[in-house]
């Protein structure tokens, strides 16, 4: 209201219609310049809006590579479910060796029956040392044949001892590379993390500001049609400079739609970017699921090897003994 009063109090100081249209025509140039200024902060926003575009690939690509990490969990799953297998196998395997075990015990306390029978013979039959040498030396023989039998009885159990450590030192070291790519996918996950949160806060700041922004053309459209509608209803006379003027008010509109266009592609960008955050954050619960079950099979694993350490033990000792 002060600047139109103004305009009209030097258009009535002017006497002539050239002078007050001269006068029209700079305040007109006065407005232009101020529309500059607004197509300016245009094109600021439009470069903000290609960072903002860029941003978003740059998020793109980051969860791309979130399912690329989830995919190598998931074939370390596979790996470890072989791995438990393999362990299964290995226990069929150790129960076959007590199985043999057992028959050899059989077989020595056989023999140490025969041996003691023999005793008994040798004691009660001394007058038929004759017949007895030859019952001697078929029972040497046989006692021969038999301590080799143990001989390489013994021999495949020490064989299936050293497989069975072999196949303990593999899945150990399987278990222990698995750990690792676990920990290293999960330091991934938390920088990855990291990073969404920091983009999401910039996010909502620059959604912001747009939105300020976007209140302030509003008050300058609000005001330039106020001005406008003044001139039009004082100034009939210059409809020329009046409907030129009027093109570029409409052109500002069309702008600033455009521009709240945008203000809400954005918002609705920033929504997108949050939701993906929650869900990599729902995938972390699940992952820290899973490696919780992967320790609890390591400790069970763990636990496993410890009983065949010590049964491994019992059977040298009872072998020595």
């Amino acid at each position: 209201g002060k600047e139109i009063t103004l305009l009209m109090q030097t258009l009535n100081t002017l006497s002539t219609p050239e002078e007050k249209l001269a006068a029209l025509c700079k305040k007109y140039a006065e407005l232009l310049e101020e529309h500059r200024n607004s197509q300016k902060q245009m094109k600021i926003l439009q470069k903000k809006q290609t960072q903002l575009v860029q941003e978003k690939d740059h998020l793109q690509s980051e969860h791309s590579k979130a399912i690329l990490a989830r995919s190598k969990l998931e074939s370390l799953c596979r790996e470890l479910q072989r791995h438990n297998r393999t362990l299964k196998a290995s226990e069929e395997g150790v129960q076959r060796a007590r199985e043999e075990e057992e028959k050899r015990k059989e077989v020595t306390s056989h023999f140490q029956v025969t041996l003691n029978d023999i005793q008994l013979q040798m004691e009660q039959h001394n007058e038929k040392n004759s017949k007895l040498r030859q019952e001697n030396m078929e029972l040497a023989e046989r006692l021969k044949k038999l301590i080799e039998q143990y001989e390489l009885r013994e021999e495949h159990i020490e064989k299936g001892f050293k497989h069975k450590d072999l196949k303990q030192q593999l899945v150990d070291a399987k278990l222990q590379q698995a750990q690792e790519m676990l920990k290293e996918a999960e330091e991934r996950h938390q920088r990855e993390k990291d990073f969404l949160l920091k983009e999401a806060v910039e996010s909502q700041r620059m959604c912001e500001l747009m939105k300020q922004q976007e209140t302030h053309l509003k008050q300058q459209l609000a005001l330039y049609t106020e001005k406008f509608e003044e001139f039009q209803n004082t100034l009939s006379k210059s409809s020329e400079v009046f409907t030129t003027f009027k093109q570029e008010m409409e052109k500002m509109t069309k702008k600033i739609k455009k521009l709240e266009k945008e203000t809400t592609m954005y918002r609705s960008r920033w929504e997108r970017s949050n939701k993906a955050l929650l869900e990599m954050a729902e995938e972390k619960t699940l992952r820290d699921k899973e490696l919780e079950g992967l320790q609890v099979k390591i400790q069970r694993l763990e636990k496993l090897c410890r009983a065949l350490q010590t049964e491994r033990n019992d059977l040298n000792k009872k072998v020595q003994d």
